[in-house]
């Protein structure tokens, strides 16, 4: 027994070593130079706690199964799409636009469709109301993928609208995603009901380990939408519940969610499908369809040039931070960018700023409040950066969570869809976003940008640097724990 005692020490002493010399080893390697810190200070000062979370969470990648589904299908578009006629382009575009549309498709975006039509719906029940009246004149099939999904008084004409889609013998498919939706309100009593009218649905990327199911556990399929026949699609930031989430908390705190959705017409329609028959592909394993029904031409008088860009852990590169910055870099007056959850990276927080430092008029819409405390923190840990360089950053008014997620540049180009300006939307969410060209969209982005304008109040430099301590150290806080990824 003395002999154990003895050599407890320098067993625990060795362990150590091997634990930090292996973690310098491990951690760096493909990953940012600011995660890898991160995950290297946790380690080194928490070491139990540390290793555990890097086991658990220190992996932001698909399982290589899913990756390699994801290769076939960005394949396989590209192979369908190389011959089908996706409408007539815009004449002028500028050089730059037209380098990002490449650059766009060549990481796995779907390729840029003319004639279209596209308009904005900023109202969050008529939102729901649009895609209940779509779903209601189905004839061929309602293709729903939604990050969080609940049958409740806000949405019960959207499922009544399903309902009678499957009574009339029209296939409904739905996609929502496992974590987001099994500790929310009503979960089984939507799966239920989906299950009493006779859809096909699926989880999205499930952590079930007793059914072999299991990635890391806060990769999320976050995409938004509603493709109908090929004829009309929804995509944005909204998800199909209350405005309230149904979260006890929530409603006591008197907490509604603000959300921009936009309503589609024509071939670009066939792209928003493309991303539902990947993502069911996916977690099904069943067969792509043809080419005709997945970039299905619906009519449309519409004359905007539109690029689907979907991003996530499946694909080999941060897709829809590659278009922020390439984006942010080509603007020559104007940069409006709406983000519940702006975290940026230094490269995103270099291009912001750049761009004021070249004159540019650069406005940040947030939110007064937050949901999520070490975002919101971790959020506000860049205004004092931010107010210094010169953007204009408003705070929409509480008790509103401002969640809509939009960029416009200039007055020709704008992105709008489901993807934060945060490390997590750039690394471990699957995201929608799409690319518009066109000025009369960018003038409906620029109505309901002044509409949140006049909702919010501006912060100043000079009232922010009047912060308490306390706060200044929690959001300084939450921004080293923001680089965990």
């Amino acid at each position: 027994m003395a002999q154990i005692v003895e050599w407890w020490p320098i067993v625990v002493l060795v362990f150590d070593i091997i634990i930090r010399v292996a973690a310098i080893i491990i951690v760096p390697r493909n990953r940012r130079p600011t995660a890898a810190m991160a995950w290297l200070l946790a380690i080194y000062f928490i070491p139990v706690a540390g290793v555990l979370l890097f086991l658990l969470i220190g992996t932001p990648h698909l399982p290589r199964k899913r990756r390699r589904k994801q290769d076939d299908i960005n394949e396989f578009i590209r192979d369908a799409s190389a011959q089908l006629d996706l409408g007539s382009l815009r004449p002028g575009a500028p050089e730059w636009f037209t380098s990002l549309v490449t650059m766009n498709h060549q990481l796995g975006a779907m390729p840029l469709a003319g004639d279209n039509e596209a308009h904005l719906i900023s109202d969050y029940q008529g939102s729901i109301d649009a895609m209940a009246q779509a779903i209601r004149g189905a004839q061929k099939y309602v293709h729903v993928e939604f990050y969080i999904l609940q049958t409740d008084a806000s949405t019960d004409g959207f499922f009544a609208a399903l309902e009678d889609a499957c009574a009339r013998g029209i296939p409904v498919r739905v996609l929502l995603d496992h974590w987001a939706n099994w500790r929310k309100p009503f979960y089984r009593k939507t799966l239920k009901r989906l299950d009493a009218m006779g859809a096909r649905w699926k989880l999205m990327l499930p952590v079930q380990p007793l059914k072999g199911k299991y990635q890391r556990p806060d990769l999320r399929n976050h995409r938004k939408l509603l493709v109908v026949d090929g004829d009309v699609a929804f995509m944005g930031s909204q998800n199909v519940t209350d405005s309230t989430y149904n979260l006890r908390k929530n409603v006591k705190r008197g907490l509604h969610w603000v959300d921009l959705m936009v309503k589609l017409h024509g071939p670009i329609v066939g792209s928003v499908n493309a991303v539902f028959l990947s993502d069911w592909y996916s977690e099904t394993d069943e067969a792509l369809q043809t080419e005709d029904e997945m970039f299905a031409i619906g009519e449309s008088g519409g004359d905007l040039d539109c690029q689907i860009v979907p991003s996530g852990p499946g694909f080999r590169f941060e897709n829809n931070l590659r278009l922020f910055l390439g984006l942010m870099y080509s603007a020559q007056r104007k940069l409006i960018i709406v983000s519940p959850y702006f975290v940026p990276d230094e490269a995103l927080l270099l291009a912001v700023t750049t761009a004021c430092h070249r004159g540019l008029q650069v406005e940040l819409f947030v939110s007064e409040i937050g949901d999520q405390a070490l975002v919101y923190h971790a959020q506000r840990s860049y205004y004092e950066a931010l107010l210094r360089a010169g953007v204009r950053i408003w705070l929409y008014r509480a008790p509103y969570i401002l969640h809509s997620k939009s960029m416009t540049i200039d007055d020709e180009v704008a992105i709008i869809g489901s993807s934060n300006m945060d490390m997590r939307s750039f690394g471990l969410n699957l995201e929608i976003s799409m690319l518009v060209r066109g000025e009369e969209f960018v003038a409906e982005m620029r109505e309901v940008e002044q509409q949140y304008r006049e909702l919010s109040r501006e912060i100043t430099l000079e009232e922010w640097r009047k912060q308490p301590l306390r706060s200044t150290v929690l959001d300084n806080i939450a921004r080293l724990t923001s680089a965990l990824q």
